[in-house]
């Protein structure tokens, strides 16, 4: 197959490479019926993944939470990533690697405990939870009524799919004309948002939740950066009205990196733009990315042993 067919993005699926238009799960698999799924999702940018051996060690902890244990070993896992991007020709992408179960063989039980999972993973152009125009603005949050499903039924920190509350709370977030919703805990805690984490800074401490959200590989360089400026980091419960009242509020994640806000529950903060030490941490997160801070080559020629 020409390498032009992997355009527009590659996949691989149980053992098999593909142009990811014809990767597909099976609408008899668990992984489709009930979620049963755990994945991770790491970036390439100018050529090279951030962080790969953080989101692979992850990955590894999620399926273990999961008792999920794929054909492939980590090291295989390495080389298909490398893969699909190579494939794709992309200098920049959106790389996501994802182990889901399939269907029970005949005469097995209908449990997890007797599928098999296999591993599914694709490259597509990079993306972005906030466009440029959002970015120079600065996001508009709000906190939603809708819980965070709580830890104790299903652990955030292994990354799922499990989005009916995150789902709903964005339905809020467009009703009240906000970007994104940031959801609670039954206690009154913030915990993180749809596929981000949150920051809050107050008299100049910088504080991010304790519980109920991803420990996210942003989350963690945000964490490192804080050291290198420093910024003094709180790690614990943050109140709901605590957050609202910061003077500076922002976001991360792979798909964007960090992401300050402007406005919580409509309430503008630093005259409606991100504030100095969000837009510091910011861009001083692209210079070290631009420096190769975490950076591992993507293996382009990989794509010539497909060919």
């Amino acid at each position: 197959m020409s390498l032009d067919a992997y355009a527009a993005g590659a996949a691989y699926v149980d053992g098999r490479y593909m142009p990811v238009a014809q990767a597909a799960v099976p609408v008899t698999h668990f992984g489709w019926r009930r979620s049963d799924v755990t994945y991770d999702v790491v970036g390439v940018w100018e050529g090279s993944f951030f962080r790969l051996d953080d989101h692979l060690a992850r990955f590894a902890a999620s399926r273990a939470e999961l008792r999920m244990t794929p054909d492939e070993s980590d090291a295989d896992l390495r080389a298909i990533l490398h893969r699909v991007v190579a494939l794709s020709g992309l200098r920049s992408a959106y790389v996501s690697m994802e182990c889901l179960r399939g269907a029970p063989a005949p005469g097995q039980p209908r449990h997890p405990a007797f599928v098999r999972p296999y591993i599914l993973a694709f490259a597509i152009p990079w993306v972005t939870l906030a466009p440029a125009e959002m970015m120079a603005r600065g996001m508009h949050l709000m906190v939603s009524d809708t819980l965070r499903i709580p830890p104790e039924s299903v652990e955030p920190r292994a990354k799922n799919f499990h989005w009916g509350d995150m789902t709903r709370a964005q339905f809020e977030a467009l009703e009240a004309e906000a970007d994104y919703a940031v959801l609670p805990d039954r206690e009154g805690n913030v915990t993180e948002g749809p596929g981000f984490n949150v920051f809050s800074i107050t008299d100049g401490v910088v504080a991010t939740p304790v519980r109920g959200g991803l420990d996210g590989i942003t989350r963690l360089s945000v964490m490192e950066l804080c050291d290198e400026l420093g910024l003094r980091l709180e790690v614990r419960a943050i109140p709901v009205e605590e957050f609202r009242a910061a003077d500076e509020i922002f976001t991360c994640t792979t798909a964007g990196g960090i992401m300050p806000a402007s406005r919580i529950d409509g309430r503008r903060m630093n005259n409606d733009r991100p504030g100095p030490i969000s837009t510091r941490l910011l861009e001083r997160f692209w210079e070290k990315r631009a420096e190769g801070w975490h950076a591992t080559p993507v293996d382009y020629a990989a794509a010539e042993e497909m060919a």
